[in-house]
């Protein structure tokens, strides 16, 4: 049997105006699931984030706020299933039980939240442990893990390696409201250690997921110890 990549892929990928990014995302997992089987985790993004900003503004309250992000994840899943068209399974699981049985068709699985509560990061780590995943790729906007925001720190660390512990310790401090989650979060992280699942934090990015899933150590790896 072919081992089972887990990859989250960032719901910035999804722009309105974009639609070349999403089909060089399929030509690359129709090129890799001749080596692993893709289960990709699809985020909500910037689409999910405006359509919870406006729900909040009328008074909704967090866990219909997560719902809604868990509809538009799973419409910017559909979009990845209708671009990959017969290599994927034809629509988004919407359960743990669900993803195990559309991961046994053999097909390229994509789906997006599955449960109100849970970022998209723990939902991908979830998925992981359910389908013993040889390994799960966080895909992200930003190529890792660093000691401060990049994007404000000209001279932050990016991190080759960072243990859980470490991890958990930025994240202490970070929201859990819905559409706020970032790189990673603590349910994820908890997942990841109970089931000693391989993870990488990378940039979303075909030849860099590609150089992963072949044993590059991109990104940054988390570590147990």
């Amino acid at each position: 049997m072919r081992k089972r990549i887990v990859i989250k892929l960032s719901g910035s990928l999804f722009g309105l105006d974009d639609t070349k990014t999403i089909k060089q995302f399929a030509e690359f997992f129709a090129k890799i699931s001749k080596i692993c089987q893709p289960i990709i985790i699809a985020g909500g993004g910037k689409i999910a984030r405006h359509y919870i900003t406006h729900a909040r503004s009328s008074g909704a309250d967090e866990s219909t706020l997560d719902e809604l992000g868990i509809e538009v994840s799973r419409l910017n899943a559909k979009l990845l299933i209708y671009a990959l068209q017969s290599m994927a399974y034809p629509h988004p699981p919407v359960n743990l039980k669900e993803v195990a049985n559309a991961a046994d068709s053999g097909l390229i699985v994509v789906t997006g939240g599955l449960h109100p509560g849970q970022s998209t990061n723990a939902t991908a780590a979830l998925i992981a442990e359910k389908v013993r995943a040889s390994m799960f790729l966080n895909a992200t906007d930003v190529d890792g893990v660093y000691d401060s925001d990049p994007n404000k720190n000209k001279n932050a660390k990016k991190f080759k390696k960072i243990t859980l512990k470490n991890l958990r310790s930025m994240l202490v401090h970070q929201e859990s409201i819905a559409g706020g989650y970032d790189l990673m979060d603590i349910v994820a992280l908890k997942v990841i250690e109970r089931s000693k699942i391989k993870t990488r934090i990378l940039k979303a990015n075909p030849k860099i997921l590609e150089k992963a899933i072949k044993g590059s150590p991109e990104g940054t790896e988390i570590t147990l110890v």
